[in-house]
């Protein structure tokens, strides 16, 4: 790709996010001629230290581990106290704007591979996450769940139930009601840690605000190791 001279060497900033069955993974990459070079990583088993030990794949999840690498980032490079991002997830749409007294934003693209852009897809929660955790990021809102194509417009309700996981708990307040032993199956692990339907919401805002006061793990005595 042509670059211009006084640009010379100019990382190119993407954001990579991959899914496995069991796991949940954001990075910050550059490209060199030796290879592919990450300069923050967070996955979503590392949630446990911070209040979340259920749900790693969902939607929720994913947002959370976007949020992770969005304040690590930050962090590292000095700018975790001049962009914030959005405190709250509200389910909006969010832009980051430049500071007047700082250096401009950090701007990534994203990098899904080959999983699909489709509409609500779980890779978005982790677009979502890193955008309100400071990151300026290239996107539509027409990608989020809760998108409205007939209106042309986002449903943040919406959006932010999916963000705290308040779908999850709709569906294990269902099934505990219809089929008690498919529940037991299925949220066993939440049964496990004691994670009912009203605890759910309250657990992923404890972990943002967890995230946000200890953007690094804390088995690593708060010192990242890429």
């Amino acid at each position: 790709m042509a670059q211009d001279k006084n640009k010379y060497n100019t990382p190119r900033w993407r954001l990579v996010i991959r899914r496995t069955n069991r796991d949940i993974c954001a990075q910050i990459v550059t490209s060199k001629i030796q290879g592919d070079v990450v300069h923050a990583a967070a996955y979503s088993h590392e949630l446990t230290n911070h209040g979340a030990p259920v749900g790693r794949t969902n939607y929720a999840a994913a947002y959370a581990t976007g949020l992770l690498l969005a304040r690590r980032m930050l962090t590292k490079i000095g700018l975790a106290d001049k962009y914030e991002g959005k405190p709250t997830a509200t389910g909006e749409d969010f832009n980051v704007a430049p500071a007047e007294d700082a250096r401009r934003p950090f701007k990534a693209i994203v990098d899904i591979g080959l999983a699909r852009a489709s509409t609500g897809a779980r890779v978005f929660g982790v677009l979502k996450g890193a955008l309100d955790g400071g990151i300026d990021i290239p996107h539509s809102e027409k990608r989020f769940p809760g998108y409205n194509k007939e209106k042309g417009e986002l449903d943040s309700e919406s959006h932010r139930k999916r963000i705290l996981g308040l779908h999850v708990a709709e569906y294990q307040k269902q099934l505990k009601a219809e089929d008690e032993e498919t529940y037991k199956a299925l949220f066993s692990q939440y049964i496990k840690f004691d994670v009912a339907p009203d605890k759910i919401g309250p657990m992923w805002t404890q972990c943002h605000e967890s995230i946000r006061a200890h953007p690094f793990a804390k088995h690593l005595n708060e010192t990242f190791v890429c």
